[in-house]
Parts: C-alpha cells; structure tokens; sequence
C-alpha cells in the first residue's frame, strides 16, 4: 500500500520525512496541504492532527505526526537508516534531539520570519537573536564533522535527514554553506545519495 504524506514544499520538517520515505525505498504520495491558505487550521485537518502542522503520515490505518517520529516509524519499519546497534541508536537520538532543539527548531521560525512573514511583521533583534542561536548549533555539527562523512556512525541515518532538513532551502535565513566547510560536504554527500531532490522537487510548492 502507498503510505500518503500530508506536506507542502516550504516545510522543512515535511522535507525531514518526504527524505526519509525516499532513501528507504518505500512508495509513497505526497498530499498538499495548502498551509499558506490556512489549511492546517481548518476542522478537518485538526481532526487529521489536532496538533495543526504538517507533516502527517497516513500508512494504511496508522497515522502519524511530527518529523522525528515518522523518521523513527519508517527506519523501524524498513531496518534502514536508523543505525545497527543500541549504541548508534542512541547516537543517532542525539543527533535527532539536537536537530529538534538547536537547529530546525531555531532555522525553521528564522526562515519563516525572514521569507514567509509580512515584512511589517518582521522583528530584526528577534531574527538576530535566532541567527546567532542557529550559527551557534551549526559550528558544533561542522566540528563534528570533521573527518566524519555521517553524524551518527559509518553511514546515512535519520540524523544526518534530520539535521539537514533545512538547510538545502534557498531562501535567505543567514546559513552560508562556505562558513561551514564540512557541513557543505556532508550536504553533498547527501544530495549524491540515490533519490535525493530538493525539497521542492520532491513536495509541491504552496508559493510560486
């Protein structure tokens, strides 16, 4: 049975799991939700996932929301990209935590802010005091990296998906590849994986 993702292009967290479900080879369909519009607030959605955010997994009767957890059912699921041993398990969890945390929970609102939002809606100390945050969180992964292809061990896992969620988007939120020389590889290597697209290659867009 083809799983359905409930996402739209712009969303970074929705990108974390439309990844996911590609690099572990299963078939799935992504169903546009047209969140600019306030789809995720309307009834219906609410019922689908009172907490009003994409992205949502349907498979069959199971339903699912927020990225991680979608992440963790589909490695589980399959047996790929969450690690072999409880010890990378656990390494990857941290990777993951740190994701939620420290780098889409502060690129994901930075990104909204700066692009998304009115611009008399836009507040600079607050964009700044996020940029900061998110530079901060992004030197610890690059120094990580050096002389690691991976966060988590010896291959791709739901860490490394999680992690780099948002930062193949184009639109301005102060991540420059060149500040971060092995966050720039690592990206590269994950675009060289089999399946990879941009995110809005790979979900349809709610703004042209």
């Amino acid at each position: 049975m083809t799983m359905k993702l409930h996402c739209f292009g712009e969303s970074g967290n929705a990108y974390k799991a439309a990844l996911t479900l590609t690099f572990a080879g299963e078939e799935w369909e992504p169903v546009f939700v047209d969140f600019f519009n306030g789809a995720t607030r309307s009834p219906e959605f609410r019922a689908l996932n009172i907490m009003g955010e994409v992205p949502v997994l349907e498979d069959g009767d199971t339903i699912l929301t927020q990225s991680g957890v979608i992440q963790d059912y589909i490695s589980s699921k399959t047996g790929k990209l969450g690690g072999k041993s409880a010890d990378q398990r656990r390494e990857v969890l941290r990777w993951m935590f740190f994701d939620n945390h420290k780098v889409s929970g502060v690129a994901g609102p930075l990104r909204f802010n700066m692009n998304f939002l009115p611009e008399d809606k836009r507040n600079a100390d607050v964009n700044a005091f996020m940029a900061m945050r998110l530079a901060s969180a992004l030197k610890i992964m690059d120094a990580h990296l050096e002389g690691r292809n991976w966060l988590a061990g010896e291959e791709m896992t739901i860490a490394d998906i999680a992690c780099a969620g948002y930062l193949f988007y184009d639109e301005n939120f102060t991540f420059d590849r060149t500040d971060y020389p092995n966050i720039d590889r690592w990206l590269d290597r994950i675009a060289a994986q089999p399946g990879w697209k941009h995110p809005y290659d790979l979900m349809p867009r709610a703004l042209d």
